[in-house]
């Protein structure tokens, strides 16, 4: 797969699993014997992919042995199993290991725990979908691929180990899960993506707000605006509501600064909206804004098995 995506970064790889710097183990060379002037060898070394003197990483091999004559200089020859390296100091006298740059092995597991998660998920799932709006990946995503990751790093030294299993089942349940509808994707119209989905834009306190919305969008897509234009009590403040036009979201005005009652009241296109805050006496505050993504009630459900709730819905 050309250029396919990374699903998730080594930092939120750490987040899922912060042990994760303790797998940066190397194996340590024994056994140098002199070659000629500065030239050393450790036969039976075992595969080289990186050589490491007190830590440091030496850079890439060179092509032969022969070629060795500047300072920290190393070859593998792989059909004889011997490390060379070129040094004016013994490498007795230093920690010489052999192992693999650090963050190029997370990134190769980072991308076999992708290209893993591809092959799991449902082929009908569209893979330029597989991220949200905002143009990130779901974090169902971005954890499953991370857990993936976690699991083979553990198991390439320890094959058996409980903590990669626990892991590996965690992102098998995620990818049931996803396959079967029982989770939805970002992009994926649930059951209840008719009657609104609220999320906050401009909240600066814990007032009154949109709680719940009923009725079925009668339209296309849409991503509403609702905003406070008057702050105050119930039967005092004002919100407005504003939908798409031809050209954008959120600019063709429906309801205009109509009073809060608490009850439910005009939203748009088929749904009505209630506001409530903690008491009857609470105050809506003046500019803050929702917005309501809405999908027309005989649109395609993408994620069948997940179920309306008839309580607070907002993100």
């Amino acid at each position: 797969m050309a250029n396919a995506p990374i699903y998730c970064t080594h930092k939120e790889l750490k987040r899922v699993y912060p042990n994760i710097d303790s797998f940066d183990v190397k194996t340590p060379i024994y056994g140098w014997t002199t070659v000629s002037t500065n030239k050393y060898a450790a036969h039976n070394s075992g595969f080289t992919a990186q050589l490491f003197a007190n830590g440091e990483d030496l850079g890439a091999a060179q092509s032969a042995h022969t070629d060795l004559n500047v300072e920290g200089e190393w070859f593998y020859n792989s059909a004889e199993d011997v490390c060379y390296y070129y040094s004016a100091s013994s490498p007795a006298d230093k920690l010489m290991e052999a192992g693999e740059e650090f963050t190029a092995m997370i990134t190769q597991f980072r991308t076999d725990a992708s290209r893993y998660l591809d092959s799991k998920l449902d082929p009908n799932l569209p893979r330029e979908q597989l991220k949200d709006k905002s143009g990130n990946f779901d974090y169902m995503i971005i954890r499953s691929s991370a857990l993936i990751a976690s699991a083979f790093l553990i198991r390439a030294t320890d094959p058996t180990n409980a903590t990669a299993t626990a892991l590996m089942e965690e992102a098998q349940g995620n990818i049931d899960a996803l396959n079967s509808g029982g989770a939805a994707l970002s992009w994926q119209n649930t059951r209840d993506a008719s009657r609104g989905i609220i999320r906050d834009v401009t909240y600066t306190d814990g007032k009154i707000r949109p709680v719940d919305t009923r009725g079925m969008w009668n339209g296309t897509f849409d991503l509403l605006k609702v905003k406070i234009i008057t702050g105050g009590v119930l039967g005092t403040a004002t919100y407005s509501v504003f939908t798409k036009d031809s050209d954008t979201l959120k600019t063709n005005q429906v309801v205009t600064a109509e009073k809060i009652n608490g009850d439910y009241q005009n939203l748009a296109g088929g749904l009505q909206i209630r506001f409530a805050g903690e008491t009857d006496t609470t105050e809506a505050t003046a500019n803050n804004e929702w917005e309501i993504e809405v999908m027309g009630a005989s649109e395609h459900i993408d994620a069948s098995g997940v179920k309306s709730v008839n309580n607070s819905r907002w993100l």
